[in-house]
């Protein structure tokens, strides 16, 4: 009970920031996956590699350059300066902009693959009935990539909830504003206090097999379905 009123405050901050990059990443993923799936142009290659680039590249060398974006001498430090702040930098909006970039691909992929799958026809056939390119997609590819989007989902919050290198430059290690789950975890680890840092290891992992597991488990059931 103790650790846990300890830790309370990360895990409330874990789950706000899951919660809205999430919620981000499935307005934003959601057009961008459409269109590498959808379009043929030859620009698809370049932004299909950028919007995967988190996979290859170090978290730090991420949260470097998104430190220096979101600083006060970056677009991030202009735009903070319009509600008086000084940077977006070890805040929590700069926490949720630097995780949407690192999660982006979790959630475009599944989303483009679920695009991908429905195929032409249907998208053909709601076009013959007389549906505009606004009523097919929002009422027929949409509603047929329901298992994409449950996978998106789930990965993008299980992603955001594990994250450290990329949080750990933008946001520091600030208590209450900045300080995750995974960055208690090495506080713990620095001050030698294996069973805490154990306990929520633990945790976190039991989490991420479970959302996986029933992930797949939902996947399978909708995709059997499905018409």
């Amino acid at each position: 009970m103790t650790l846990l009123l300890e830790i309370w405050p990360a895990i409330q901050l874990t789950l706000a920031l899951a919660a809205v990059t999430t919620l981000v990443l499935v307005i934003v993923g959601t057009p961008i996956a459409w269109w590498l799936a959808r379009s043929k142009s030859r620009w698809t290659i370049a932004i299909n590699a950028l919007v995967a680039l988190p996979l290859v590249l170090p978290p730090t060398v991420i949260g470097f350059y998104m430190l220096i974006f979101l600083g006060a001498n970056g677009p991030g430090g202009w735009l903070a300066g319009l509600w008086g702040a000084r940077t977006l930098a070890f805040s929590f909006p700069g926490l949720v902009i630097g995780s949407v970039f690192y999660s982006l691909p979790f959630v475009v992929q599944p989303l483009r693959n679920a695009f991908i799958a429905i195929g032409n026809e249907p998208i053909e056939a709601a076009h013959t009935l007389g549906a505009g390119p606004a009523q097919t997609f929002l009422r027929v590819a949409v509603p047929l990539a329901r298992p994409g989007y449950l996978t998106a989902i789930v990965l993008g919050f299980a992603h955001t909830v594990g994250e450290f290198g990329v949080v750990m430059m933008i946001g520091g290690n600030i208590a209450g504003r900045t300080k995750v789950l995974s960055i208690a975890i090495f506080d713990y680890v620095e001050q030698l206090r294996w069973t805490e840092a154990h306990f929520i290891a633990l945790a976190m992992l039991v989490f991420a097999f479970v959302a996986l597991a029933l992930t797949m488990s939902a996947d399978r059931r909708i995709s059997r379905i499905q018409p």
